[in-house]
């Protein structure tokens, strides 16, 4: 399950920066890679920082194993990927390019399926020494 951030109860709580780590199913409709899924939950590390105007800058990284056939030998691979969570949240309202968020509290789900996604390898392989099917000799 993906926490959400409070923003009203953390300002509250005088709480302006923290860490955040834990686990989720990664949703299967974010890969491309033909015969691949999530192996594993995705990991996710990210610290966030409360700013003077409410806005939130979010900064992690999340980690993640799939598992299937090798794009070029077609043999069972399984690769471990990570990649750079950086977020910046605005209370609704105004003309801007990052993320919202409405009543006081951050959905983290759609940043994370962003990390996740421009994480994801163009194909999954097997191994460096991976000879691609039509090079095998028969």
């Amino acid at each position: 399950m993906i926490p959400k951030i409070d923003v009203r109860k953390l300002n509250a709580q005088k709480k302006y920066a923290g860490d955040l780590a834990f686990e989720y199913e990664g949703e299967q409709s974010l890969i491309d890679i033909p015969y691949a899924a999530f192996s594993a939950p995705v990991g996710v590390n990210l610290h966030y920082e409360i700013l003077e105007d409410d806005s939130v800058e979010i900064t992690g990284c999340v980690t993640f194993t799939l598992k299937g056939c090798c794009s070029r030998c077609l043999n069972a691979a399984e690769q471990t990927f990570s990649g750079e969570l950086d977020a910046y949240f605005v209370p609704c309202g105004g003309e801007s390019e990052d993320y919202r968020y409405t009543g006081g509290v951050i959905d983290l789900r759609d940043c994370l399926n962003d990390a996740v996604m421009l994480s994801l390898p163009a194909r999954l392989v097997c191994g460096k020494n991976c000879i691609p099917l039509e090079w095998k000799e028969q």
